[in-house]
């Protein structure tokens, strides 16, 4: 799966779960934490991460070099892919 597409579904989950469907809110640099999402906010990312991509989401890895944007999100499932079909190989 490429990165593009992983932003894409990111960024959908983000907006209509904490933005009310505003895109224009979000860019894809922008920090998510405090910003657009809380505590909770970070634990129902984790969630949809886990369930739309099937990877497990390390509790020293919710950290913001891999989830401060949506640049960082996407970045750190395409390594966890990656390293989860490498492990399949």
């Amino acid at each position: 799966m490429h990165t593009t597409d992983i932003e894409h579904q990111i960024r959908s989950f983000l907006v209509d779960n904490f933005l009310f469907g505003r895109s224009d809110a979000l860019g894809d640099h922008e920090s998510l934490l405090g910003g657009v999402i809380d505590s909770t906010g970070t634990l129902e990312l984790v969630v949809f991460l886990q369930d739309r991509f099937g990877l497990t989401v390390e509790d020293e890895d919710v950290v913001p070099e891999n989830f401060d944007s949506i640049k960082h999100v996407a970045a750190y499932v395409a390594r966890k892919l990656d390293a989860k079909a490498c492990a399949g190989q």
